[in-house]
């Protein structure tokens, strides 16, 4: 359909269960739900989604209001380690049939809670501050500069080798 639904945090209910290692979050709100499967990973010491899946109801064409059901359970999303928090700007979940699913700003902990409060965040991919390009212009700016001290004191050196000063 093209078109774009914003879940409006403020109007949404929450609710899920937690097992030993599985856990669910629903998030409901009117025109439907968004459901996150959740695995405990002791092995890896991760944390994932491993599932997510999508009911709306909703006119995004002048036809009227359609269903759209999507879930996809093949995925290895969100990782962070066991007592840490996900957190990232940005994400895109492809659902199939050409539905996505947008997350923004998000932060995310299913297990390992303490006092209530998120653990130390894991940045996703894209959030993590790449400082290559930075490295790369430095290094070449050190080698730069010394080639030019190398080739000044070579200039200098041979210039005193010709005639003496009376």
């Amino acid at each position: 359909a093209n078109g774009t639904f914003i879940v409006q945090p403020s109007k949404t209910k929450t609710f899920g269960g937690c097992m030993e290692t599985k856990a669910n979050l629903t998030i409901s709100f009117e025109q439907g739900f968004i459901t996150f499967l959740f695995n405990k990973s002791v092995a890896n010491n991760t944390v994932y989604v491993d599932g997510v899946s999508f009911n709306l109801n909703y006119p995004f064409t002048k036809t009227g209001t359609q269903r759209y059901i999507a879930n996809n359970a093949s995925l290895h999303l969100f990782a962070a380690k066991i007592g840490h928090s996900y957190s990232c700007r940005e994400e895109s979940i492809y659902m199939g049939s050409g539905l996505y699913l947008d997350v923004n700003k998000d932060r995310m902990q299913a297990f390992n809670f303490t006092n209530k409060d998120f653990g130390y965040p894991d940045p996703c991919p894209a959030d993590q501050p790449d400082y290559r390009i930075a490295i790369a212009v430095g290094v070449t700016l050190l080698v730069l500069i010394i080639i030019v001290l190398i080739v000044y004191l070579l200039g200098r050196r041979r210039r005193t080798t010709g005639y003496q000063s009376l």
